[in-house]
């Protein structure tokens, strides 16, 4: 049976929203904190966020696959040729601090490439949305990325001690550049043309950017790594080697000054989740 993109966005909207509103109920009842690997915090929002996304989503498809960043990775996921995407916090240290830069990120995969896709930040009442070939919205209103020319004061979202390391060959030039924890927020920012582009050079998971990927790419963003290649997901390990987002008018500019880095290769990063 053919995936059906457009239904797979409205399931994905319902429970991206539920999930979100379960996150602040149990947030102001008192959090559960804590710490995996890398001192990254977990809550029992996260772990709770999870189980909704999971029961809710894969009742409605039992035939698609499953990757979250809560559950524990299954190589069933593999053989599936759909699966959901998810992230039920991205972002928990604002969400933990009540800063409202944390997002639910739901995607449907199909053929290694996003379909569908959600990002909804409670606190701001923002739902990004995209269905592939209709566009990415905002509540409901379409968007579109800046045509921001130049780099020099571009707005930039992402980790400002990034853009003045020293082992950058050219330094880089006067931007506006604002920090927010959730990658997947950060994306959105650029597809509704809140700011020019973003960057990390650390890997990332296929959790922090499959919706957020589609929805920048449905606005007209460029979106891949710091080649200039697209993602695909859905492989053996699910992770991305650096993330570049931006107009495709900076985006260029952008890849040029990264063209010195070998694959993989991830210099000094301030970039957290």
């Amino acid at each position: 049976m053919n995936a059906n993109p457009r239904l797979d966005l409205a399931l994905l909207l319902d429970v991206a929203r539920a999930a979100g509103e379960l996150a602040l109920r149990l947030r102001a009842a008192g959090l559960e904190i804590d710490y995996k690997a890398g001192n990254s915090p977990v809550t029992n929002a996260d772990f709770a966020c999870d189980a909704l996304l999971t029961e809710r989503l894969r009742s409605a498809r039992p035939d698609y696959g499953w990757l979250s960043e809560e559950t524990a990775d299954d190589s069933d996921r593999m053989s599936r040729r759909r699966l959901f995407v998810v992230d039920p916090i991205d972002g928990t240290r604002a969400f933990l601090n009540d800063r409202p830069w944390w997002a639910v990120s739901a995607a449907v995969v199909e053929d290694d490439r996003p379909i569908a896709g959600v990002v909804f930040a409670p606190q701001t009442g923002e739902v990004y949305a995209a269905a592939v070939g209709d566009g990415a919205t905002l509540n409901g209103r379409p968007i579109r990325v800046s045509e921001t020319s130049a780099l020099e004061d571009a707005g930039i979202v992402g980790e400002p001690r990034l853009f003045t390391h020293i082992d950058w060959p050219t330094p880089w030039p006067a931007m506006r550049v604002e920090p927010r924890n959730s990658t997947a927020y950060r994306m959105c920012l650029v597809a509704s043309g809140d700011f020019d582009a973003t960057l990390t050079l650390a890997p990332k998971h296929d959790w922090d950017l499959a919706a957020a990927d589609l929805i920048a790419r449905e606005a007209g963003a460029q979106c891949g790594d710091h080649q200039g290649g697209v993602f695909s997901y859905n492989r053996s390990i699910p992770q991305q080697s650096n993330l570049v987002c931006a107009n495709p008018l900076i985006a260029p500019l952008i890849l040029e000054r990264l063209a010195h880095i070998a694959p993989r290769q991830t210099p000094p990063n301030a970039a957290s989740k």
